[in-house]
């Protein structure tokens, strides 16, 4: 079992170990710029019932979790140097909405497969609720497609949360496979109703009470595992975290930056900023989380960061440069890190789909339109070569112009309705559209096609492969 020392992670000998691997997004929680789909998964997998029939529809996705991640993954993240992958899990598989508290066991067979992969193969594992009951934030990315967050607000989806944090602990208490439990992946507690400005103000008293209460219930089933809590505000706030309260707690920043993101060279002008190595480095000491690990002395995990390499072929050796200096700056400061994310269609992952596989080229027109639309660029508001930023600009500005509010922040504002329209309404709107494309096929056509998310079917991106085994693989 890992246990916490001071500012250190050790092992049951009392050897310093660096928690360094991958995250696995897309798999037990899907998300639609990993796996290709339009919109949120409980509405893919709602339509794609309603469209194939309950039965072909099970089999789709029972598929593509059996081939997205199986043991060859754990084996080639172990034979690179990982000692750790980060499992993001929606509760969806371990809890129906219509049956609260009562807990599926599908969810947690599968779950218990890939705990033994990694046993097997030496690997640690994090369990991470990438999305919770009510919906901890208001993105993609915790299966919300209606920027409401009702989990701060309401006491049951709370209740639902720590009871199966509760079921978690009793399922897997004296795992030493198990680094801990990462109990909620970037919350944002003070957005009821989504985001419509830049300006943002934490509920400390909130956060600080569901983790107090969340953690205590944990530690009353499993004492000894670590639990890894995150920051406000898609964990970049810390300042206003209570002081570590129980054993063995680690602190998990998130820290993506322009300079893995592009558009843009680099070291170079990106936004009308330099960016280099040494920006980079300021901008982690400077992080609050940094921060706050560097005041109570707790050790840091870097739960996500990433080089997105989507972008023009001639700028990913810029990306992977940034990933590189990022990397070397997290081991100055003794930090402990999973890079996001290990496989997908083309954006972030190290491993990717290929582009010629039946897969990717059933989904093409769907990849089109969500390129044509900006539906893989909402979070930034549009690019600027997108023909639809320019309608999406007319309508802010009509929008606008109309209420003749002076406080409305323009930059923000097109930024949270390009959110709202193009990672809400329009996706939910296209997923019908994917869900014909695998209509009529038969289950042998679609265990076929699904095979494309199977790692031998997969292309490494060689240049991320560089980088990231000279640091999965450096000592101390």
């Amino acid at each position: 079992m890992l246990q916490v020392k001071k500012n250190q992670v050790i092992d049951e000998r009392g050897d310093f170990i660096y928690l360094r691997g991958m995250c696995i997004g897309g798999w037990m929680n899907m998300e639609n710029n990993i796996n290709g789909h339009p919109g949120d998964e409980h509405g893919l997998r709602r339509v794609m019932a309603d469209m194939l029939g309950k039965s072909k529809a099970q089999f789709f996705f029972d598929r593509l979790l059996d081939y997205f991640f199986a043991e060859a993954d754990v084996v080639f993240l172990k034979e690179c140097g990982a000692n750790t992958v980060r499992l993001p899990l929606n509760y969806r598989h371990f809890e129906s909405d219509a049956e609260p508290f009562h807990y599926l066991e599908p969810g947690f067979r599968r779950l218990d497969q890939a705990v033994q992969w990694c046993a097997k193969h030496g690997m640690y594992v994090i369990l991470d609720l990438h999305a919770v009951q009510g919906f901890q934030n208001s993105d993609w990315h915790c299966d919300n497609s209606s920027r409401h967050t009702f989990f701060w607000q309401e006491r049951q989806y709370q209740d639902r949360f720590v009871a199966l944090w509760e079921e978690f602990a009793r399922r897997y208490k004296g795992n030493a496979t198990i680094a801990g439990y990462n109990v909620m992946n970037e919350p944002i507690v003070n957005a009821p109703a989504g985001r419509f400005t830049r300006a943002y103000k934490p509920d400390w008293e909130t956060v600080n009470r569901v983790y107090r209460r969340v953690v205590g219930a944990i530690r009353n089933i499993d004492p000894a595992h670590i639990i890894f809590l995150e920051g406000d505000c898609y964990s970049t706030q810390f300042d206003g975290l209570e002081a570590p309260f129980a054993e063995n707690l680690v602190y998990s920043s998130h820290n993506y930056t322009r300079a893995g993101h592009g558009p843009g060279s680099y070291p170079g002008v990106l936004d009308g900023e330099h960016w280099d190595k040494e920006k980079l480095r300021q901008l982690f000491a400077n992080h609050s989380g940094t921060r706050y690990a560097q005041k109570y002395n707790v050790p840091l995990w870097i739960g996500e960061f990433g080089a997105r390499m989507d972008g023009p072929q001639p700028e990913w050796s810029d990306r992977c440069r940034s990933l590189d200096d990022q990397l070397d700056i997290f081991e100055e400061f003794d930090a402990h890190w999973t890079a996001w994310t290990f496989k997908d269609v083309v954006r972030h992952g190290w491993a990717i789909l290929d582009p010629e596989s039946e897969y990717v080229q059933r989904i093409a027109p769907i990849l089109k339109a969500k390129r044509a639309l900006g539906l893989e660029t909402w979070w930034s508001g549009g690019q600027k070569d997108q023909p639809f930023d320019e309608v999406l600009n007319k309508a802010i500005d009509y929008i606008e112009k109309t209420i003749g509010d002076p406080e409305i922040d323009h930059d923000a504002n097109k930024v949270h309705m390009g959110q709202a329209l193009l990672g809400g309404y329009v996706p939910s709107l296209m997923l019908p559209t994917f869900a014909r494309l695998f209509k009529s096929m038969s289950e042998n056509d679609l265990d076929r096609v699904l095979q494309s998310f199977a790692f031998k079917n997969c292309k490494i991106r060689e240049d991320k492969t560089a980088v990231l085994k000279k640091h999965l693989h450096r000592k101390g």
